[in-house]
């Protein structure tokens, strides 16, 4: 049996308790412990987010229901719960409440209300709609785009029903036809995928289709279904005494299908790796789509996690449901609810564990997306983000040692992994100490003049971080390539030229820092780390900084000396001769 707790990594969001006011629309879900699925109470209760949270005390809900609950079921009622990875529980529910969902009899058609219905002349309120697709996971991506990422092999589940429409008789003078249904059913069930057959199925009312799709991107999944009806038509004519009776069959056959959009998530990731000169891995990832997380060790004891956190929620527009016959149309709650998986970015974001000495993230290159709180569902309270966040593609990571043949990008669908690709030229760089040092060429008593020197700490060549041949490469100095990358120093940031030098001026005495900071060590190769150097500064060190603090100090101390005098005066004049005081 799962546990809820472990690998599914769930994490409780206290904050923001959401009011029982909302309503939910349509079907309640089931209570916790009240269905027959593989699930336990504890799983079964994180699946509904769309629901109103209640907020009952254990003595309410006992008084309401005559039952006591769990302590994750009682949570689950005032608020929602998410996941630090896809679980596995949406799809077992899907499974499981499928075999509720039941069709119509040949009098009665069910649908849900968002079905496509059509209708011929043995046939009304005929439709094949898709129910659900899994393992798959809707991403809010922004505050207008919630894209159904699906995994390249899963099943696909849907409803396919109809009514059989059987004409009137007609008398009409010495002629009589009578209709009467001889056979009807589903003939075929396809799956396709942009127009092209994925896989065919023997007719059913609710057919659970197996696929294996192809490429990778926006496509359009179809549910097609051929259905068939036989009627027999009797016309009998009456001419004098004699009766003559024509007996023929009539075959009706209407296909119906239904579409949904979908994004076929074949991730493929490119890696880079290099080696730092104190012996720690380094490893950039690239992939184009959103991305779960990175194991980069073969126990999983080090991993990366990315900015997607999950819930889980019902389709709401299979809460209800319409029965329609010729005289009637009724809507009644439905018995079957598909559960999806749901991403969104969390206000926790991309991190390493374990979180003290586990990897660093160095870089983080990605898209700049505006939160999607607009797409969550009234009732859903999860930690998504408020402002603006960065969709990332790609990530350098600094760690001791990463087992290459167990390095594994995960997915944001449950069980999918990326493809690795080792890019043309090959992905290992090598990344090199730097040496930087700085000196004060020229000061005087207001300003100093700083040189910084940057060079390859092994070879000792000068390492050129202006960028003046931008637009004419060509034109670079033989044997030099400028690189990413810059300097700080005294709140400046500046570039070293073809023999690695460069010059800042400073007027404000003290220490003053250099540090370099080096471009991306994936688009270099060598790549350097960084280095940083001091040197200090203060007017008093210069022969003219002397003389000008003398001076400073002299013009400060006139007003001292002079009171100073004033008081030496004015003691002297005060002062009474010994002659004249009395003795004791």
């Amino acid at each position: 049996m799962r546990q809820l707790v472990h690998t599914l990594g769930v994490i409780v969001l206290v904050g923001g308790l959401v009011a029982a006011s909302g309503t939910v629309s349509g079907d309640q879900p089931p209570r916790p412990g009240t269905d027959e699925s593989e699930l336990d109470e504890n799983e079964t209760a994180t699946l509904w987010s769309k629901d109103a949270d209640e907020c009952l005390s254990d003595k309410e809900y006992y008084d309401h229901y005559g039952e006591n609950r769990t302590d994750l079921h009682a949570l689950a009622n005032c608020t929602d719960i998410s996941f630090a990875e896809p679980p596995e529980t949406a799809e077992i529910w899907t499974e499981y409440d499928f075999e509720s969902l039941e069709p119509g009899s040949s009098n009665t058609s069910v649908y849900p209300e968002h079905a496509e219905t059509a209708d011929s002349l043995a046939i009304a309120d005929a439709h094949a709609t898709i129910f659900a697709v899994q393992p798959s996971t809707i991403v809010h991506l922004n505050d207008d785009e919630t894209p159904l990422y699906v995994a390249p092999d899963g099943e696909l589940r849907g409803l396919i029903d109809y009514r059989v429409r059987v004409p009137d008789d007609d008398h009409s003078g010495n002629q009589t036809v009578e209709w009467s249904l001889l056979d009807h059913g589903i003939d075929e069930v396809r799956l396709e995928q942009d127009g092209e057959v994925l896989a065919e199925h023997e007719g059913q009312h609710t057919p659970t289709i197996e696929y294996a799709l192809e490429g990778s991107g926006t496509s359009t999944l179809t549910l097609e279904a051929d259905i068939e009806v036989d009627l027999a038509r009797s016309i009998t004519e009456r001419v004098g005494n004699r009766t003559s009776t024509q007996n023929e069959t009539r075959s009706t056959t209407l296909t119906v299908s239904s579409d949904l959009e979908v994004y076929v998530y074949d991730l493929t990731a490119s890696i880079y790796a290099a080696e730092y000169p104190d012996d720690d891995a380094g490893v950039a990832i690239y992939q184009a789509q959103p991305w779960h997380g990175y194991v980069l060790t073969e126990d999983g004891d080090a991993t990366v996690r990315g900015v997607w956190r999950y819930y889980t929620a019902r389709d709401t527009a299979w809460d209800s449901l319409i029965q329609s016959s010729a005289t009637d149309r009724k809507v009644v709650n439905s018995d079957a609810l598909p559960v999806y998986v749901r991403a969104y970015p969390s206000e926790t974001g991309p991190r390493a564990d374990p979180i003290l000495d586990g990897p660093d993230i160095d870089e983080v290159w990605g898209l700049e997306s505006p939160p999607p709180n607009a797409t969550l569902h009234e009732n859903v309270e999860v930690d998504v983000v408020d402002d603006p966040y960065t969709r990332s593609y790609g990530l350098a990571i600094r760690y001791g040692e990463v087992d290459r043949d167990h390095l594994e990008v995960q997915g944001i669908v449950r069980d999918t992994t990326a493809e690795l690709v080792e890019p043309d030229g090959g992905t290992e760089r090598e990344i090199r100490e730097s040496d930087l040092s700085v000196e004060i060429l020229e000061q005087n008593e207001s300003a100093a003049t700083i040189e910084i020197e940057l060079r390859d700490a092994e070879t000792g060549d000068p390492i050129m971080l202006e960028q003046p041949f931008e637009d004419n490469p060509r034109s670079a100095p033989i044997g030099v390539e400028p690189r990413d990358g810059y300097v700080t120093i005294a709140g400046e940031r500046v570039e070293t030229n073809a023999s690695g030098i460069a010059t800042v001026t400073v007027t404000q005495p003290g220490i003053h820092t250099a540090e370099y900071h080096p471009g991306s060590w994936r688009t270099h190769d060598p790549a350097y780390v960084g280095e940083t150097a001091s040197v200090s500064w203060h007017p008093l060190t210069t022969a003219s900084g002397w003389f000008t603090f003398f001076v400073d100090v002299l013009w400060l101390s006139i007003p001292f000396l002079v009171a100073l005098y004033a008081g030496l005066k004015l003691g002297s004049f005060l002062h009474i001769p010994d002659e004249h005081n009395p003795r004791p």
